[in-house]
């Protein structure tokens, strides 16, 4: 094993050791590195984002080994590399999709989903990337692969002034299709029109399902892409155009009950419950998926909003932010070095 510096032997993590809400958080400071084999590499983290998932495990809505570290994405530098593993080193900089990035210390397959950076890559780039890694990966291949939005469609986006509904706003826009953002709040709004929705509605105070008959000439829209869950399926369902497609992705107002199938018959509807991992599951799918969302972030053609930057420690603080919907964009955490 080739290393950076001298790796000590415990460090600070966020974990659970039972599931509940953000009271069962835990953040702990003498919590083991973990060891490598010569086949792995260990990332220093400096950043990871924060993501809804992250609380479906703690809660117990997904199951988890327990303790459990969160985090699904993070940014930082190679600090060590197995002595079979080719084309990284130490002091590369990297992000990358994995669990337990709420950490100092992350160990990980050079062979899955990570991306090596420029070396010039700065501290906020490095802020952006893990920011965006989980939310610009999911946006980019549900609006291919889920539904492949066109030019002209009418689009009906759920919470788009979050991680995800700002992302889904910018690139479904950029395709030439019409966003129908929903929001809770006028601010919020306001900032998705600001990336680019044509058509807003408060979910508080309006009807969505008149809204988009309203917007669309009665006719609905071609997809429905929702984070949402158990409050919003059934609004999702009954917004949509003969032949449109249901893709429904979170849980963040709960578990989407049973649907009945015979629901999709009357205009001949589609529904889809994806995972990101099943789109970049093959090398060469998460090469392209990866690069592209890089370059759009790197040319300026995608924004990523970072709402706001908590210390590690602080992580109970910013989940109960995001669970309450007091959020807009994303959040990030800065990882003690």
């Amino acid at each position: 094993m080739t290393t950076l510096f001298e790796i000590p032997k415990t460090q600070k993590v966020v974990l659970y050791r039972e599931t509940g809400g953000p009271e069962v958080l835990r953040y702990e400071e003498d919590f083991p590195v973990p060891s490598i084999s010569e086949d792995e590499i260990l990332v220093k983290n400096k950043f990871a984002g924060i993501n809804f998932i992250d609380s479906y495990f703690r809660s117990g809505l997904y199951p988890s080994a327990l303790p459990n570290v969160l985090g699904r994405e993070a940014s930082g530098v190679v600090a060590a590399v197995g002595k079979n593993v080719k084309g990284f080193k130490p002091g590369d900089k990297v992000a990358y999709l994995s669990n337990n990035t709420f950490a100092q210390y992350t160990k990980y397959d050079p062979k899955s989903k990570i991306v090596k950076l420029d070396d010039g890559v700065t501290d906020e780039q490095l802020k952006l990337y893990a920011g965006s890694i989980v939310n610009g990966l999911t946006v980019l291949t549900f609006i291919t692969e889920a539904y492949n939005v066109q030019k002209g469609d009418y689009i009906l986006i759920h919470a788009a002034a979050g991680g995800c509904g700002l992302i889904f706003t910018q690139l479904v826009t950029e395709r030439g299709a019409h966003v129908i953002a929903t929001a809770s709040t006028h601010e919020k709004l306001q900032l998705a029109k600001k990336f680019g929705a044509k058509f807003l509605i408060n979910s508080k105070t309006d009807n969505i399902v008149e809204k988009v008959k309203e917007f669309t000439n009665g006719k609905g829209v071609i997809a429905s892409f929702d984070g949402i869950g158990k409050d919003t399926v059934d609004i999702s369902l009954d917004s949509l155009a003969r032949k449109g497609t249901f893709v429904s992705f979170g849980n963040a107002s709960g578990a989407v009950p049973p649907l009945s199938i015979m629901k999709l018959s009357s205009k001949n509807l589609k529904v889809l419950r994806p995972m990101l991992y099943g789109y970049v599951t093959e090398p060469e799918e998460w090469e392209y998926y990866s690069k592209e969302l890089l370059r759009l972030i790197d040319n300026g053609d995608l924004k990523i909003n970072i709402f706001k930057t908590f210390p590690l420690k602080d992580y109970a603080t910013a989940t109960q932010l995001l669970e309450d919907r007091k959020t807009s964009g994303k959040i990030v955490l800065e990882i003690p070095q």
